[in-house]
């Protein structure tokens, strides 16, 4: 009976589109640094993440830094991609993504009692002050990341510009100690675990730190189109929800010795020296996962103000808050 068959086989059709309709989102998420992101390793003490598996499952992917994820995301690539405010002004003035939107924040950088990242020049290489870099060698971990921009600006400011007066190269942080202790560089990103590398802080001293640069920055955040936050808001909320759980677990001093077992594992380094993890002598983290718009706008009219982009962007119009701040209600 024709009929009857192409009933059966249009009431399946229907069943498979509902199952697939079902199955969890996969969330595919950038990071670059951990612990300074928690990602890789963020649901790994049991019972942290009530929603995966059901709403959600997460696919975390390593990229060198902000500007590289940001390709990604432009690429299709990626779901939600962590950002620094230098990127969020040519992601949204170059690249086109005018549909991009701050959802969540990662880590902050120069908040009062909290700790700084740095740049590092070596103990014998002869550079006591930010102009003796004129017709040096800078490393960066990506051109045009945040490591990189706030570098520029504080070497504009004592009137050497790139890259005229001095050269860029790229590097991952792993690398950074050894193009530094063979010379091959002048100057360095710190950024932790490496900075609490003894053979590092044996050869190697600050010259200035980001905090000095440009003072506090709500340095990482997480990013996401509007096409995709408004397809799957709920999945997201139950993920920000897991997100803000673990992120408070970690950031409890009562979970230390159990958090530092988990980086250490990660990392691969004994737990002895990760002891400032989670600790006043680390990043910032919100406890509600909640950016700080002020300090956003404030940086990106700085990048407007040195010229790095031409444009002025509301940071209020490109976040969507409202996600987190849902997520955190469920745990209040």
């Amino acid at each position: 009976m024709p009929g009857l068959a192409a009933l059966v086989a249009a009431v399946s059709i229907l069943g498979v589109a509902a199952a697939q309709s079902d199955e969890p989102l996969k969330i595919r998420i950038g990071w670059a640094v951990a612990p300074a992101q928690l990602t890789p390793i963020l649901f790994e003490h049991p019972g942290l993440a009530r929603h995966l598996g059901t709403s959600y499952t997460l696919e975390p992917t390593r990229f060198a830094g902000s500007s590289v994820a940001l390709q990604a995301l432009a690429a299709g690539e990626l779901d939600l991609t962590p950002m620094t405010f230098n990127v969020l002004g040519p992601a949204i003035l170059s690249a086109g993504l005018t549909d991009l939107r701050i959802v969540a924040d990662e880590v902050r950088d120069g908040v009062e009692g909290y700790d700084t990242n740095r740049y590092m020049v070596a103990k014998d290489g002869g550079i006591a002050k930010i102009e003796d870099l004129k017709g040096k060698i800078v490393a960066t971990n990506g051109l045009g990341g945040g490591q990189d921009i706030f570098m520029r600006v504080m070497l504009r400011k004592h009137k050497l510009e790139y890259p005229g007066d001095f050269t860029i190269v790229e590097a991952q942080f792993p690398n950074m100690k050894a193009l530094l202790a063979d010379k091959k560089v002048d100057l360095i990103v710190g950024v932790k675990p490496f900075t609490m590398d003894p053979g590092l802080q044996a050869i190697a001293q600050d010259l200035f730190t980001q905090r000095e640069a440009v003072g506090m920055t709500d340095f990482l955040f997480l990013t996401a189109r509007t096409g995709f936050i408004a397809k799957n808001r709920a999945a997201l909320v139950d993920f920000f929800e897991d997100d803000i759980r673990a992120t408070r677990w970690y950031i409890d001093p009562a979970n230390h010795d159990a958090a530092i077992a988990i980086v250490a594992a990660f990392l691969k380094m004994p737990p002895e020296r990760l002891g400032w993890v989670f600790t006043h002598n680390d990043l910032y983290r919100d406890p509600a996962l909640h950016p700080d718009p002020a300090a956003i706008q404030k940086n990106v009219d700085m990048l407007q103000d040195f010229g790095f982009i031409k444009e002025h962007i509301d940071v209020t119009q490109h976040s969507d808050l409202t996600i987190v701040e849902d997520a955190a209600k469920r745990l209040k």
